[in-house]
């Protein structure tokens, strides 16, 4: 068993831009890298076979809140761990659930302990405390886990955010001292992630950056962004972190986002990214492309018999037709599902690995400035 090990490889000249290398015990990864989002133990219409084949994925996210209340940690304690559960070998990341727990407003209570909350299945009462979150986690079993954080809404106002981000740094001690009292489990190690707020305040990013700076954990995490502020704040916050959080180790913005936010955030200094977007946008008939965004269901795509998209290398994405994907969507066949989420994630998974390429290549930047407008445009 080995902590995780972050090598930096390389920068982009003129950008904060970077590629590296993460190892952990099942596996390593390419940075910039994106992951797809697996909530429940699986990417919504997808198998782990499509996810290491077509979208050539080096790891995956599951949710500390939702596998807790389904299938439950005494299901996934017998399985060994999510890994062997959901048959998925490569590193996995699990979200504390603590963004899952604050979005249900009207269901919890926050107190110093933690978070008192209702089941949305069965209406069931629950705590989730730093120690249970890191109790919970290892019973999961990922590579890497978050500590357990509130993530205060957009907009906040200065007082609440600044007593959020406190109770944050607070509740990560108590997670730190939890992990140093307990083993890993299932003989590999479990690499914790300290998560940074302060709402939309410049000050309070830069003195959360320096709490968890200051914690010299493998990898630290920016939370609190992509919660409905504007893009210009997101970028501005985001390079604040950047500046403030370790160089040598992993960056990790999370819940973020669009294709062009990606690149954004990839030439202010970020190494990892998830997101919802790519599979639940393809449910629902949109197609992100090197050429632009398609919505499927829109009728200019009846008779295109051309591939979805033949410049990535998933062969979901050059088999099937345009035409053909959006006749499964109309017919509402759950195949049309399936075809949109993979060529998405595969696509996202492309768009990173260009990233890295041109990272190398030292032209990130320039590539990156041509690039954005064309992903943009609206097919």
């Amino acid at each position: 068993m080995a902590a995780l090990e972050f090598t930096l490889q390389g920068t982009d000249p003129n950008s904060k831009a970077r590629y590296g290398l993460i190892k952990t015990d099942h596996g390593e990864i390419e940075t910039p890298i994106f992951m797809p989002v697996g909530t429940a133990g699986s990417v919504k219409a997808v198998s782990q076979q499509q996810l290491k084949e077509e979208v050539k994925a080096q790891i995956i996210l599951g949710n500390t809140y939702h596998l807790y209340l389904r299938p439950g940690l005494d299901v996934l304690e017998a399985a060994g761990g999510l890994h062997r559960f959901n048959g998925w070998d490569m590193p996995i990341l699990t979200d504390s659930g603590g963004y899952q727990v604050f979005s249900l407003a009207g269901n919890r209570k926050l107190t110093e302990e933690g978070a008192i909350f209702q089941s949305h299945i069965d209406g069931s009462r629950h705590l989730f405390s730093p120690e249970r979150v890191m109790d919970i986690q290892r019973i999961i079993g990922a590579d890497i886990i978050m500590a357990f954080d509130e993530c205060p809404p957009y907009p906040s106002d200065y007082t609440y955010a600044k007593k959020s981000m406190e109770l944050t740094h607070r509740w990560l001690d108590r997670c730190i001292g939890r992990l140093a009292e307990t083993p890993d489990k299932y003989g590999y190690t479990q690499n914790l992630f300290p998560i940074v707020q302060g709402s939309t305040y410049t000050d309070l990013r830069k003195a959360s950056c320096e709490y968890i700076a200051s914690k010299g954990a493998v990898g630290n995490a920016i939370g609190g962004l992509s919660v409905g502020e504007p893009e210009e704040i997101m970028y501005e916050l985001t390079a604040l972190c950047c500046e403030h959080l370790p160089v040598d180790k992993p960056r990790y913005l999370m819940g973020v986002g669009t294709p062009w936010n990606i690149l954004e955030n990839i030439s202010l200094g970020v190494d990892m990214f998830d997101c919802v977007m790519p599979t639940r946008n393809g449910r629902n008939a949109m197609l992100f492309t090197s050429k632009g965004v398609i919505n499927i269901d829109n009728k200019k795509w009846e008779k295109d018999f051309s591939p979805i998209e033949d410049g990535i290398d998933c062969h979901f994405s050059q088999y099937y037709s345009k035409a053909y994907l959006r006749h499964l969507v109309k017919a509402k066949e759950i195949l049309g599902l399936t075809i949109a989420s993979v060529h998405n994630l595969a696509f996202y998974l492309w768009l990173v690995k260009e990233a890295r390429k041109h990272i190398q290549a030292g032209d990130f930047n320039a590539w990156k400035q041509e690039m954005i407008p064309v992903l943009k445009t609206k097919l």
